[in-house]
């Protein structure tokens, strides 16, 4: 029931604000169900990113893709071997400092210049932290929280669909990935796809600032309690 929650909020708000699938679950997932960190959150990211990238393709800016998903493959290594170097505990804790880096970077956030060197330091992070945490998301959207909406949207579901991809196949050769997590994440795919349809319907009813300050909240109190629960 708690994973369920999860995924559909975590859908609900990345097709409003074109991110928050791993901000929301992967917090989440840490506290319920540990063992199913990072794949989890990674194959819910996948089943999402995917369905957005069906309705939004006219937006897609290939050009910072060019340059932020070849850093990716190099950022997937690194963060592959962090899972099988790191304990669940480790992970949980840098998942959880993760989460609150990622809140505290979007609360004050200037506007970055998307240039060749941002869009691959971004992908290269996005690579590690995606890969060990399943939160890779706020790295590379920074750059576009200025774009049009729909440009943040369409570019993020293919960098988020390609870069699962690759998160997975890493952990699939380290040996990370278990069936219980594929079955799960199976499971869950139905409450993506109601997530990403009320999501989708009523995204420009929404005041965004608003709803902008209550993920944030969401996150950090996950994040908060993931980080007490790895400690204690």
């Amino acid at each position: 029931m708690v994973l369920g929650l999860a995924a559909l909020l975590g859908a609900f708000v990345q097709a409003v604000v074109g991110l928050g699938m791993g901000l929301v679950a992967a917090p989440v997932v840490g506290i319920v169900a540990p063992s199913l960190v990072p794949v989890l959150p990674l194959c819910l990211a996948l089943w999402i990113a995917g369905l957005m990238l069906l309705g939004e393709r006219a937006h897609i800016d290939w050009r910072a893709l060019a340059w932020a998903l070849p850093a990716r493959v190099p950022g997937t290594v690194v963060g592959a071997w962090l899972v099988v170097a790191f304990s669940e505990e480790q992970i949980g804790v840098a998942l959880a400092l993760m989460t609150l880096v990622a809140v505290a970077v979007a609360v004050r956030a200037a506007r970055i210049p998307v240039t060749p060197g941002t869009l691959v330091g971004a992908g290269f992070g996005a690579g590690v932290t995606g890969t060990a945490t399943s939160i890779g998301g706020p790295a590379i959207a920074l750059l576009f929280q200025r774009e049009p909406p729909a440009v943040m949207r369409s570019t993020l579901s293919v960098f988020f669909f390609v870069g699962v991809l690759l998160s997975l196949a890493g952990l699939g050769v380290s040996g990370s990935i278990t069936r219980t997590s594929w079955q799960v994440a199976l499971l869950l795919a139905p409450v993506v796809v109601v997530g990403m349809l009320v999501g989708r319907a009523v995204r420009d009813r929404i005041h965004r600032d608003a709803f902008r300050a209550g993920v944030l909240m969401v996150c950090t109190a996950s994040a908060v309690t993931l980080l007490v629960r790895s400690l204690v």
